[in-house]
């Protein structure tokens, strides 16, 4: 398990960051995200759409965040464009990504805590869903614990944090109750502005309007998880957070493909980025197609195991 160590009073203080699976990017998968989205197609879909798009309304009011597009026909200082809402500064930027990523951790964790209640009430195996839902709940948790290294919120801030989870669970909590397929696809658009929204940040910082994150070192948190280089930056950081979205936008709106009884596709394995970042869902045939290549790639390697175990390796005349 991943540790990190703290010292201090004379005594090492050890606390687990995480214990559960996550992707680590290389470069050619953190350039490869794409931001698309996913059209409405059915009944279920356009309330899941729906609801996102209220969500994001209230959001952007409380973070004061806005998406003005940039002037062109004047030239303004950095301070004009941020004073006229045109960009923004890294504290509106933490003040955003802190709310978002408090929020998100929420829905895979219940409908992990619900699937796994079920499983346990029916005696009935589950399908691998629960690992991959309480994974993307703790990756979220990541996000918030990176952040929080830049800036620790006002009281204000927690209480709003507090109201704002609260009413979420809830809500969250009896929407998966009727209808896990839409709750799947409200997390799957949700994760589309997710996606935006990093896209968004790490297009001001390479044009040169947020200066106070070129050169700020990563978060050590963020380095050990995401096993980035030592002398990594903000940047680094934001594109595999922006990763980590993406996955969750592919994995959900796949999830919200399949049928009642279906096992989960990415159980055993995911795509890479170059793939997640692309495509913006497997429909259920692909689904499919994608377990049974998992299963035999899992027999496979348990065969030649099982004949390494059994004769030792080959040698270089034998594997010709």
């Amino acid at each position: 398990m991943p540790m990190t160590v703290f010292r201090g009073s004379g005594a090492d203080l050890i606390k687990g960051d995480w214990v559960l699976f996550h992707p680590v990017y290389s470069p050619k998968e953190l350039t490869s995200v794409e931001v698309k989205y996913r059209t409405p197609k059915t009944l279920s879909d356009r309330i899941a759409s729906s609801f996102v798009h209220i969500c994001r309304l209230s959001f952007d009011f409380v973070s004061g965040y806005k998406d003005k597009p940039m002037p062109i026909d004047k030239k303004l200082t950095l301070k004009e464009l941020r004073e006229q809402g045109y960009v923004m500064n890294d504290a509106q930027w933490l003040k955003r990504i802190i709310f978002l990523e408090s929020i998100a951790g929420v829905p895979g964790m219940v409908a992990a805590m619900l699937r796994h209640l079920r499983s346990l009430r029916l005696m009935r195996r589950d399908g691998g869903w629960i690992h991959s839902l309480l994974e993307e709940a703790e990756n979220e948790r990541m996000h918030l614990m990176t952040f929080m290294t830049l800036k620790k919120p006002s009281i204000f801030f927690r209480a709003m944090i507090l109201g704002a989870q609260g009413v979420f669970f809830n809500a969250f909590f009896l929407a998966y109750l009727v209808s896990p397929r839409t709750c799947h696809r409200f997390v799957g658009y949700l994760e589309e502005q997710a996606v935006f929204t990093y896209t968004h940040a790490i297009q001001e910082l390479e044009a040169g309007y947020l200066p106070e994150w070129e050169s700020k070192p990563a978060p050590g948190i963020a380095i050990e998880y995401w096993r980035l280089p030592e002398n990594a930056t903000m940047r680094d950081v934001l594109y595999a957070v922006r990763s980590d979205e993406t996955t969750h936008r592919f994995v959900n709106h796949s999830l919200a493909n399949l049928e009642k009884g279906d096992a989960n596709p990415f159980a055993l394995r995911e795509p890479d980025m170059t793939v997640k970042g692309t495509t913006i869902e497997f429909d259920r045939a692909e689904s499919e197609r994608y377990v049974r290549e998992s299963q035999q790639l899992w027999e496979t390697e348990k065969h030649d195991a099982e004949l390494h175990h059994q004769h030792g390796p080959l040698h270089t005349s034998e594997q010709k």
